[in-house]
């Protein structure tokens, strides 16, 4: 699995607003995935890099595509992603699957509407504590896109910083 290298300093743009009598500095930025069909594509990495140097504050993170999600999931065993994959896959086949006959998005490909379904019941964004720059995930915890379509994309997930 290939993952970009973190954003940049460049790549952060930082955003000064006035409010209840103090400066905060908000942050976003967008972090770029490159899938190779449908997985899980851990970017834990790039979102620590992203709060480093940080206070406290509360990152969101939002997968700007219909077709792909994002999970926080366990990391440490590679099985848990495969059995994932496995179990979406038969929660919600693909259209070509006679259970699937009654859908009429279609056009797309078989795997489409499946992942626009897969989409619709796993969260799109997540938000995520951190303290002194650190984000507070659990010992195996991961975050990761969950890419539905079998074909590569060029996946963009929205990050946001808000220090408290």
């Amino acid at each position: 699995m290939h993952l970009p290298a973190p954003p940049s300093e460049q790549g952060r743009q930082r955003i000064v607003k006035a409010g209840l009598g103090r400066h905060s500095e908000i942050m976003q930025s967008t972090i770029t995935i490159q899938t190779h069909g449908q997985a899980l594509y851990e970017i834990t990495r790039e979102a620590a890099h992203f709060v480093s140097g940080q206070g406290d504050g509360l990152l969101s993170l939002l997968v700007q595509h219909t077709s792909a999600s994002l999970l926080i999931q366990e990391n440490a065993d590679a099985e848990v992603q495969t059995d994932l994959l496995a179990y979406f896959g038969r929660l919600v086949p693909p259209a070509d699957d006679p259970a699937m006959r009654y859908l009429r998005h279609t056009y797309e490909g078989p795997d489409d509407m499946p992942a626009h379904i897969k989409a619709a019941l796993l969260p799109v964004s997540l938000s995520i504590p951190v303290a002194r720059g650190q984000l507070r995930l659990g010992t195996w915890q991961g975050i990761y896109l969950f890419e539905h379509r079998h074909a590569p994309h060029s996946r963009k997930v929205a990050a946001h910083f808000r220090p408290d």
